[in-house]
């Protein structure tokens, strides 16, 4: 594009294109994975994995970048470099290689082959909900070449503005808040009963070998119990 030094693409397109990648991987894990519904899981991760063979060529026919500009095409496009961008769906196109023959060709799943899922979905809620590209970050560190106008200006900023520094209640504030939503996580994860496979294995990754033993043995002593009431 002109006034650019090298190619570049509509951050905002991209950013909504996650989001609605975010919320329908979402329903997929919680519906799909959880509820063994896997006609679901197929369908969505074949057309994600589709959708990033079609970006590594031309973005501009992505099915996911085209929901996302129908959103966000009257607002001001942010320009961001195409190269990181593609890097960083190479990266993702390489992910769901095995999790297309997990999931898509064969129905073979597993606990770390769902926390895969995971790992997915929170990179591109990062970079849904805060700009933050972890394939770009790697463009630079992994390549070693100098990436072009990132997101937000990252790669052009060198001191922050007043805004964006924390005072020292900031901080504790901050800090506070980040540990109480992690706690507050681990206590639903520990005290849910588990009603679903997506849901017992978060169950059995909040607790450890004696709390899951524990758990195992009250759960047969209860059916002993009810066994004695008959």
């Amino acid at each position: 594009m002109a006034g650019y030094e090298t190619g570049v693409i509509n951050d905002r397109e991209v950013r909504a294109a996650a989001g609605i990648m975010f919320m329908l991987g979402m329903i997929v894990i919680f519906v799909g994975i959880g509820f063994n519904h896997t006609l679901v899981a197929r369908i969505y991760l074949a057309w994600v994995f589709i959708d990033l063979t079609i970006r590594l060529f031309n973005p501009n026919y992505s099915m996911f970048m085209l929901l996302g500009r129908f959103f966000v095409q009257n607002q001001k496009p942010e320009y961001v470099g195409a190269a990181q961008k593609r890097f960083a769906w190479f990266l993702g196109w390489l992910i769901f290689i095995p999790m297309v023959n997990w999931f898509v060709i064969h129905w073979d799943i597993s606990f770390y082959k769902v926390l895969l899922c995971l790992v997915c979905l929170t990179l591109i809620f990062l970079e849904s909900a805060f700009g933050i590209c972890v394939g770009c970050i790697l463009y630079t560190s992994l390549l070693k070449k100098e990436a072009k106008y990132c997101p937000g200006g990252v790669c052009e900023i060198r001191t922050k503005e007043p805004i964006q520094t924390f005072n020292p209640l900031q901080k504790i504030i901050t800090f506070f808040s980040i540990t109480a939503i992690f706690i507050g996580i681990y206590f639903f994860l520990e005290k849910t009963p588990s009603y679903t496979f997506f849901g017992e294995f978060l169950h059995e990754l909040a607790l450890t070998d004696s709390q899951l033993e524990a758990e195992e043995e009250a759960k047969l002593e209860a059916a002993f119990e009810n066994e004695d009431d008959f």
